[in-house]
């Protein structure tokens, strides 16, 4: 079970870059001015392909991560906690595919402020799930 527990770290940790990156990138795009098409051509293919990657990363992350809950048998308020903030990082991240198809079809609705803000969720999210995780407050 170690070894899962290793392999659920690997995934969470990589999801995350993907999940701290692509929106830096969508602040980027609200940036680019209009008739920058090649420049914005250039960070649309990097944040598709970065969707693409972290993607299954993620998918994998979330697998491993019941493998362990049902593999160990964790009970306690904390897991639930937990598994309630991930279930938030998942529509998390369907959004970020969501503004990515908007920014692809050329309707963005937010500023550059906006998205700095929205890239700022992740990272409170991963404080608490690591501070629930390790803690096991309750």
């Amino acid at each position: 079970m170690l070894i899962v527990k290793v392999l659920h770290l690997w995934m969470v940790v990589s999801w995350f870059a993907g999940l701290f990156y692509l929106p830096r990138i969508f602040v980027n795009l609200a940036m680019v001015p209009s008739d920058s098409i090649a420049e914005r051509d250039r960070l649309l293919l990097m944040a598709g392909k970065l969707y693409r990657f972290m993607t299954p990363i993620g998918v994998l992350a979330v697998a491993l991560g019941l493998w362990l809950w049902f593999g160990f048998g964790f009970g306690g308020g904390w897991l639930h906690a937990k598994t309630a903030l991930v279930l938030v990082l998942v529509a998390y991240h369907g959004y970020c595919g969501r503004l990515l198809r908007n920014f692809q079809a050329g309707r963005n609705a937010h500023s550059h402020v906006w998205y700095r803000w929205f890239n700022e969720m992740p990272v409170l999210l991963l404080l608490v799930v690591t501070y629930l995780a390790v803690l096991k407050p309750f």
